[in-house]
């Protein structure tokens, strides 16, 4: 049950074993800096940390031809001493764009993800005596650019997209009845996503078991590892309901063991791209002009809240945000309703009647 269910074990002993992959390919003297992020960070963070040192270090042997014969892992720290602050701005316009070799065109923000292990590495070499100069120091630092105003879904677009799944509305005769097959299940999550605001990682990872009915509580593992539980509504409820015994089990035979809530036609649990497709399926034929992932569902659904209830502290915590300044930089800020109020404030007096 939560992170103890066998998924969840599963998962941190494949991102384990992947993680020891990528550093049989680096040289030693990182892995000693990766280990040390390993105990205060989640395993996937050390893994996106170790896979962009990997690209560090190719960008190394393509633009060293000293290195040209030499295998990552075999690069010597001395060479490392010998970087300058150019050599590092000479990389971030690598990473910016390059059309030879790894192929690389990068945002500004993009960048500046990519080289934050890189400058975690360097201060971490210098302060335990493995080198002595950092070149990251002097080297120029990339602003990340704002984010785009958050894509969310307005009440109507909501109950256009619940529609579309409730009835199948699918244009494609083909595509139509395949998804009549599993109707009640996409409508079970879709309805999930936009009333309780989980994360698509959440939903594949609950098992059946995780759901009670009778406190209408469903048990989930967080971003980060930590579980809490939510609560749900009526409407997810029957949504639930309906699904379990109309869909789930008629699917499995009575000696079947498949712990996994939501179950594809292989009778096996679903994975994130199976449930990100079934939004977009659904988003596709409902909302037109808006890119809506599970993730808008939850943007959606955390505006409706914070709309209904003016409360942020309230939607950090059901959202599981550990920072409320994240939630009220996506949520507290909602531009477009900000835009409508502005252009009704009579800030001159004109409408005075004077």
């Amino acid at each position: 049950m939560g992170r103890n269910s066998d998924y969840y074990k599963e998962q941190k002993q494949l991102q384990l074993k992947k993680l020891k992959e990528l550093e049989k390919g680096l040289p030693t003297y990182v892995i000693a800096y990766l280990d040390e992020k390993e105990l205060n960070s989640q395993t996937s963070t050390v893994m996106s940390y170790a896979y962009d040192l990997h690209t560090f270090f190719r960008y190394i042997l393509e633009s060293n031809p000293s290195c040209k014969n030499l295998q990552i892992r075999d690069i010597p720290l001395e060479f490392l001493e010998n970087l300058t602050f150019e050599d590092i701005n000479e990389y971030q316009k690598y990473l910016s764009y390059t059309d030879s070799g790894e192929k690389h065109m990068n945002s500004e923000r993009g960048i500046a993800r990519r080289m934050a292990p890189l400058r975690g590495f360097f201060k971490f070499a210098c302060l335990h005596g493995y080198m002595q100069s950092n070149p990251t120091l002097g080297a120029a630092k990339r602003k990340k650019t704002p984010k785009n105003d958050i894509i969310r879904m307005n009440a109507t677009e909501v109950g256009t997209m619940l529609s579309t799944v409730k009835n199948t509305n699918i244009s494609s005769a083909r595509q139509r009845k395949f998804c009549e097959k599993t109707q009640l299940r996409d409508t079970a999550i879709i309805t999930l996503f936009l009333n309780t605001g989980i994360r698509v990682s959440e939903c594949v990872g609950l098992d059946l078991e995780d759901v009670n009915f009778v406190a209408k509580t469903i048990y989930i593992v967080r971003k980060g590892g930590k579980s809490s539980i939510l609560y749900f509504n009526d409407a997810v409820a029957q949504a639930l309901i309906d699904y379990i015994e109309l869909e789930r089990t008629p699917l499995l035979d009575k000696y079947s063991d498949e712990k996994a809530l939501f179950l594809s036609n292989r009778r096996q649990r679903m994975c994130v791209k199976s449930v990100e497709n079934v939004v977009k399926k659904f988003a596709k034929e409902s909302v037109a002009g808006k890119h809506i992932t599970p993730h808008k569902l939850r943007s959606t659904y955390g505006t409706a809240l914070y709309q209904e209830t003016g409360d942020i502290r309230l939607v950090a915590d059901v959202l599981g945000h550990e920072d409320i300044n994240t939630t009220a930089k996506n949520y507290a800020a909602i531009e477009e309703a900000h835009r409508q109020i502005a252009a009704k404030v009579d800030i001159y007096g004109n409408n005075n009647g004077d």
